[in-house]
């Protein structure tokens, strides 16, 4: 490996892997630097398993991010099927949700409609002699089932396969490996590092903080000083319960109305996800009783009817950290968009990757090698992600 790369990566998740591929794709040469043994340890193994639109950013007017969501997801579905298979997600409507089947169907028919009309997009309104054949649903009260298709993937899974086929693309991965300061000059500059119980450094020309929530302990590392953006660690915890649905379902909760999901998971059922702030390690995050409680409550709310089942055991719970923006006013209403933050807005040496979803990393790591461009030498291509298979 040379002294000096083109693109220097600093995070193993789905973004660094993402940009990784991207990067090394475009013909440029390509470090990733990740701290634990093994990528996807941090978020990218702890998600909610979907590649989604996100339905319910419809209500937030995010049609750009729905219509980005839903391309890559068909991207995905056509170059990684041994990865990321389609799942009926259903959406049961009572008298106490907040949503009626006007208001559904009309959500549901723009997602198909941003989507480009796709088999995948379709969706129906289920009739009641149907209703018996979920997953022992509680039908009291059901005004509504309707049926459409995400899908799902092991997160963890897709980001070691893009990682892999960065490296087959000439990217350089080195695990186990901190980085201790950064040193921007004018060309670029110079990231020195522990690994192998050696302190080393490498020369770039731009540098990617990809660490997800650890990318401001990244930006306190480098000099000349960084501003900070001002976000906030939100926490998305899960529980893995025994016995495995036949199907998905997206449900309210019966407490305050939020969105989670409940999702059949190798055998099993996973269900989330909650939304709380977070201060301190993000690689001690784990799942706080409060929030376990919070779904297992949502659980019964909507599939256990019957006495016996009320002792449900717990098999994992995990959570995992969303990097959102500090504001004011419900952590659901924030923006999923991401942000990308340059160091100057001429010839960039220095891009973090903020926020972002598991569905969009793809597109998300072309934005960030375009914005990236002007800084870097031009180099002919490899290979075209979107053709990638997976």
């Amino acid at each position: 490996m040379s002294d000096t790369v083109d693109v220097l990566v600093i995070g193993a998740g789905i973004h660094g892997a993402g940009v990784a591929q991207v990067a090394a794709a475009a013909g440029y040469s390509v470090r990733l630097l990740e701290q634990y043994s093994e990528p996807a340890q941090g978020t990218s193994s702890r998600s909610s398993k979907l590649i989604h639109g996100g339905l319910r950013y419809l209500e937030g007017f995010h049609f750009g991010l729905v219509r980005e969501s839903l391309r890559e997801r068909a991207l995905l579905l056509k170059n990684a099927p041994e990865l990321v298979h389609l799942t009926p997600m259903h959406i049961p409507l009572y008298g106490h949700s907040q949503r009626g089947p006007l208001l559904i169907r009309a959500g549901l028919s723009l997602y198909a409609v941003l989507g480009g009309m796709r088999r995948e997009n379709r969706f129906q309104q289920l009739p009641r002699s149907q209703w018996e054949q979920l997953d022992g649903l509680e039908t009291t009260g059901l005004r509504a089932v309707f049926r459409y298709f995400e899908a799902q993937t092991d997160d963890a899974a897709l980001t070691r396969a893009v990682l892999h086929s960065a490296q087959q693309l000439g990217a350089g991965i080195l695990f186990d490996t901190c980085v201790t300061t950064v040193e921007l000059s004018p060309e670029g500059g110079i990231a020195h590092y522990q690994s192998g119980g050696r302190s080393q450094s490498l020369s770039f020309r731009a540098l990617v903080n990809a660490a997800g929530p650890w990318a401001s302990e990244v930006l306190e590392k480098v000099s000349p000083a960084q501003s900070v953006p001002a976000v906030e660690l939100v926490r998305g915890s899960h529980i893995v319960l025994p016995g495995a649905l036949s199907a998905a379902y997206y449900v309210e909760s019966p407490r305050d109305h939020r969105a989670v999901f409940a999702l059949p998971w190798h055998g099993h059922t996973l269900v989330g996800t909650t939304e709380g702030l977070y201060q301190g390690d993000p690689g001690a995050v784990s799942a706080p009783q409060d929030e376990i409680d919070y779904l297992l409550e949502t659980w019964r709310h909507y599939f256990t009817s019957s006495p016996g089942e009320k002792n449900v055991r717990i098999l994992e719970s995990f959570a995992g950290l969303r990097v959102l923006p500090s504001s004011q006013g419900l952590l659901s209403a924030r923006s999923r968009e991401t942000s990308l933050v340059v160091d100057r807005c001429s010839q960039p040496r220095l891009l973090s990757v903020l926020g972002g979803k598991l569905t969009t990393y793809r597109s998300t790591s072309e934005r960030v090698i375009q914005r990236l461009a002007g800084s870097l030498p031009e180099r002919v291509p490899r290979a075209d992600t979107r053709e990638i298979q997976l």
